[in-house]
This record gives C-alpha cells, sequence and structure tokens, in this order.
C-alpha cells in the first residue's frame, strides 16, 4: 500500500486564491471537492489553504499526506448506484495560527489570493468582546479573519483591488452578513482607522450561502476495499453523497471569478436564495421532520428503512407532494424535482441515517420546518392537511417518551419541554392532554389549540395512534 505524497502523485502547481477556515469532513467532502473539479475541468485555476481554528496544532494527518485524501461518492443519482472514488489534489497547505500567529498574518500577503471559505460550526460566527488585542491570537474566528484583513489592508497600502470575496458555509441564516457585521464589530473595538472600514465595505463583498450535502465521514467499515481499490493509504477518506447543492447571493463579479458551475456543479449564483433555503427546510428538513415520529413509533428505525417502507414511504411521498409542495410559492416543477432528488437521498444505500438522531430537539424542528406548511396549506385550501396533521399528532404521542408497544424512547430536548410532555400525559383524557399541549405558545410560536377545527382532528389522530 504506497503513502499518499506529492511526490508519488505529482499534482499540478497552482496559485493559492482560497483561504479555508476549518478542515472537516464537510467542508472536504464539499468545497475541496468541488474546487478540484473545478480545476480539473479547467474552468477555475487555484487551490486552496486550509486554517485550522478549533485545534491547538495544524492536523498531522494532512500534513502526513501532504494535504492529499480521496472523496467516495456513494449513493443513487436518477435511479442508479453511484460508487466512485476521486482523489482531491486542490489544496496546497495547512497551517494554523495558534503555532505561528505571524505566519498566520502574512497568508494575508498573497497577491493571489481572491476568497475566504469558512465553516466554523454554527457557534462560529459570534462577536467576542474579550478579544480585544489584534497583536495577540484573537479567539474568535470573525476576530482571526478581521486581524488577516487588516493586515492585508496595510500591507497593500488599501489597495482595492485586494479586497476578498467571501463564502462562509456556516448553517446560519445571513452568514455573510453575519460575520461582515463582526468584523466591522472589532474594527471598532480595535479603533482601526477609518479608511479600513471603508475598504471593508467598498472592496470585499460578502455572500450569503445555502449548502446542502451529506457527507457522513471515514467509511471505516469499507476503508480496506476503498484502499485496494486506489492503492493508497488514506486516513484521511471522505464519503459523500452524490447529491450537492450551494447556493451563493452576491454580485455577478462571484459568478464570474468563481465559475464553478461551468464544472457541472450545482452551484447557483442568485440575488435572494430565500426561496432556496425555504424549499430545503421545508421539503428535505420538513419531510425528515414529518415523517420521523410517525415512522419511529410504527417500528421503523432508519430513513432508509422509512422510504423503503411500502406504506411509510407512500406516506412521506404524499406529504411532500400533496401537503407541503402544494404550501409553497415556488415554480411546480422546480419544487417536484427538488423533491424527487430529496427522496432518492432518502432512498441511499449507503448511508445508515438513524431516525432518532433527527428526532433531536424536534419540538423547535417542527416549528421552524413542517408547522409552517400545515398553516399555510389551511390558509390557501380553507382546509387542514391531513398527513401533517397526523404528523403533529405523532409528534405529540412520540413525546411521551414510549413507543405503541411500551418500549422507552430516548427523547433528546429542552428538559422544560420534556417535563411539560410529562406532565400533559398524565392528566385523564386525551383530549385534555392534547389541548394542554397545543396551548403552549413557546413551543409553536402561537397557541394551537384556538385554530379552528385543528385541535378535534388532532386529538382523532392521536387516539387512532394510541389504538392502533
Amino acid at each position: 500500500m504506497k503513502k499518499l505524497s506529492k511526490l508519488e502523485i505529482n499534482p499540478k502547481e497552482r496559485p493559492v486564491k482560497i483561504l479555508q477556515y476549518g478542515n472537516g469532513n464537510f467542508l472536504r467532502g464539499f468545497t475541496d471537492f468541488m474546487v478540484d473539479e473545478a480545476n480539473k475541468k479547467g474552468v477555475f485555476d487555484g487551490n486552496i489553504q486550509v486554517v485550522q481554528v478549533h485545534s491547538p496544532v495544524a492536523d498531522p494527518k494532512m500534513i502526513a499526506q501532504d494535504c492529499l485524501f480521496h472523496v467516495v461518492i456513494r449513493g443513487l443519482k436518477d435511479g442508479k448506484k453511484v460508487d466512485e472514488v476521486k482523489l482531491i489534489t486542490s489544496i496546497s497547505g495547512i497551517s494554523n495560527p495558534n503555532e505561528d500567529y505571524k505566519s498566520y498574518l502574512q497568508l494575508g500577503e498573497n497577491p493571489d489570493l481572491r476568497f475566504i471559505i469558512s465553516n466554523t460550526t454554527e457557534a462560529g460566527i459570534l462577536f467576542d468582546p474579550y478579544d480585544v488585542d489584534p497583536s495577540k491570537i484573537p479567539d474568535s474566528f470573525p476576530a482571526k479573519v478581521a486581524a488577516l484583513l487588516y493586515h492585508r489592508f496595510e500591507h497593500f497600502k488599501g489597495d482595492p483591488d485586494k479586497g476578498l470575496i467571501f463564502i462562509p458555509c456556516e448553517l446560519i441564516e445571513n452568514n455573510g452578513a453575519s460575520l461582515k457585521e463582526c468584523i466591522d464589530r472589532y474594527a471598532t473595538l480595535w479603533k482601526l482607522p477609518n479608511d479600513f472600514t471603508e475598504w471593508l465595505f467598498s472592496s470585499c463583498i460578502f455572500c450569503n450561502t445555502l449548502v446542502d450535502r451529506i457527507v457522513p465521514g471515514f467509511p471505516k467499515d469499507d476503508i480496506d476495499e476503498i484502499q485496494n481499490k486506489t492503492g493508497f493509504k488514506d486516513q484521511l477518506t471522505v464519503m459523500a453523497e452524490p447529491f450537492h447543492l450551494w447556493v451563493i447571493e452576491g454580485p455577478d463579479q462571484v459568478k464570474q471569478e468563481f465559475p464553478l458551475h461551468l464544472a457541472g456543479l450545482d452551484v447557483k449564483y442568485v440575488k435572494d436564495l430565500t426561496p432556496y433555503r425555504t424549499r430545503k427546510v421545508r421539503i428535505l428538513n420538513g419531510g425528515h421532520s414529518s415523517m420521523v415520529p410517525f415512522a419511529y413509533l410504527s417500528g421503523i428505525r432508519t430513513v432508509r428503512e422509512a422510504v423503503n417502507d411500502p406504506a411509510m414511504g407512500q406516506f412521506i411521498k404524499n406529504v411532500v407532494f400533496n401537503e407541503i409542495i402544494p404550501s409553497l410559492d415556488m415554480p411546480k416543477e422546480e419544487l417536484e424535482q427538488f423533491a424527487n432528488d430529496v427522496l432518492e437521498r432518502f432512498a441511499n444505500p449507503f448511508i445508515h441515517h438513524e431516525l432518532i438522531s433527527i428526532a433531536l430537539n424536534s419540538i423547535s424542528k417542527f416549528k421552524v420546518r413542517v408547522l409552517p406548511s400545515l398553516l399555510e396549506y389551511h390558509e390557501k385550501h380553507k382546509t387542514w392537511p391531513p398527513l401533517l396533521v397526523k404528523s403533529l399528532a405523532a409528534l405529540l404521542v412520540f413525546y411521551r417518551g414510549k413507543t405503541l408497544d411500551g418500549e422507552t424512547i430516548p427523547l433528546k430536548d429542552d428538559p422544560s419541554i420534556l417535563e411539560a410532555f410529562k406532565s400533559a400525559w398524565e392528566l385523564p383524557s386525551t383530549e385534555q392532554t392534547i389541548s394542554k399541549l397545543l396551548s403552549y405558545e413557546e413551543f409553536w410560536g402561537q397557541t394551537l389549540n384556538e385554530l379552528k377545527g385543528l385541535p378535534e382532528l388532532v386529538v382523532k389522530e392521536s387516539k387512532a395512534l394510541l389504538t392502533s
């Protein structure tokens, strides 16, 4: 078995145009994969310098393998099984500001640098008021970026052509705008000159984004087979599904400088990503959340089992196509194509997705992902969608903490929510329990027991589940 190294592979040398904060499975199976595809297909000519911010040292595995690794693409696409391995050569190097802060700042002196991409978790883009001294290594990710950006500004003497394009991948709304706000606040906190702030706003572009790809990570059960196939020992192999979507909200300049779509990748450059976020939340996430309680109570334990089960599979399909899609104001054909992709992703034979993991914090998830479809369907059609009502009832029964056979369900949610459900299910009748649970405005954003006709339907469905 050969060792992965640049001497062995001899990858093409390219200028570093991207500074990437983060080195986790997602970025390697999503961003690094896409940049590699674009490089190899001749539509982009730039490599990545990785910066690790949540560890004391740069990843020794990346260093040992010269930042080379494989992405294994496994799943279904257009009804056909996909199983392929790609060697990723788009990363030139990796560094860590905790090891050498001066060298980290000097990365900003690179004249070829054009993009900053990040995935520092949902909690990464936060302002820390205790990061008061940029001459020392700041704690927060935005402060580290602000320090590098100011060093770049000074090095190039405020050259307007040396601004950067920010494409964060953190799973929060308005991730680009939030990062820009944090950097601006650090400029104020550190009393940086007004010229820098003006340069930040006029010469840098901050894109809001939406990313979508399931990246399960290291395929430990199949790694021997994969390494025998490639001929290389690779401790950084990462598995990803075929589906990928990157929606980037920004000016036309971003599409011109970062034309990944020309490599056949599903990257969309838009002026407003709101419809795409709504589509994902309501169809993909909402499909998951509307299915999980009912499927779990039916004895099913994984997403794949659910979609392959004749009855549950039909339930999921009907929920998505007959009730969720009709509640959305987007082109029907586009919604149905996305929905078909989602159902194919749910059926991926290579991914073992436990329902109980999706069930984490299901009350807040239902409020954001499913309830809007239920309410907007009613607003449009003047009737309650029967399957989404059944899903709501199943959620309330699921939160009893017991399956229909009496098996304990390992619920994970805010303790106050679990206590409220425990108390409600101790009431003497199902009618009282449902009325109590639907009355919690803090659960649903409004008191659902005041919506005409809904409580009665939820009670009926709850009783049907409890007696099935």
